[in-house]
């Protein structure tokens, strides 16, 4: 498609690779610029067919035992939370009552994206960062461990206390 003619098209078929921003979960559509608003569809499914193998630790392990450990993560989370990020400019974005969230939290910080960047570039952590100021932690019950909450918690109190962040830039890509 002759590129001048690009951003003035609207394709007919919208599709989370075509949004201008598809991981800010907008109401509204929002196409991207230039020959990516033509992306359509979401992950194809036959190449997820492959992963149907890895629903048997989940199914052996129960529900209940899964979202057991879940809320023990979150809640552990949460009070480490209280004790080290707290007193450093964060607040809780995440209900504290565990049948109110799901296996993650989420800290606000007016400086998230750039905790979030010096995190993963520096600390070897992998949250989620979503707009405007949240950083989403998410727990995996089937193999996280309380130390693990417990070391990715002090990483995060580390990269502000010792302001590791500061040197980043807060211009964020397409993909967060």
């Amino acid at each position: 498609m002759r590129k001048d003619l690009q951003d003035s098209l609207v394709s007919p078929v919208w599709g989370w690779f075509g949004q201008k921003s598809p991981f800010a979960f907008d109401i509204q559509y929002t196409p991207a610029e230039g020959i990516r608003r033509f992306l359509a569809g979401s992950p194809p499914i036959i190449g997820l067919q492959s992963l149907e193998s890895a629903l048997d630790l989940p199914l052996d392990a129960g529900m209940d035992a899964i979202r057991a450990k879940s809320v023990a993560l979150t809640t552990f989370a949460i009070e480490l939370f209280d004790q080290m990020l707290e007193p450093l400019g964060f607040t809780l974005g995440t209900p504290r009552e565990p049948e109110w969230r799901g296996s993650h939290i989420s800290i606000r910080h007016p400086d998230a994206y750039r905790i979030n960047r010096a995190l993963i570039e520096e600390m070897k952590v992998i949250p989620d960062f979503r707009e405007p100021d949240n950083i989403r932690l998410g727990f995996a019950p089937l193999y996280t461990t309380l130390d693990e909450v417990w070391r990715g918690m002090d990483r995060i109190r580390q990269v502000v206390q010792e302001e590791r962040y500061t040197s980043l830039s807060a211009i964020k890509p397409a993909v967060t």
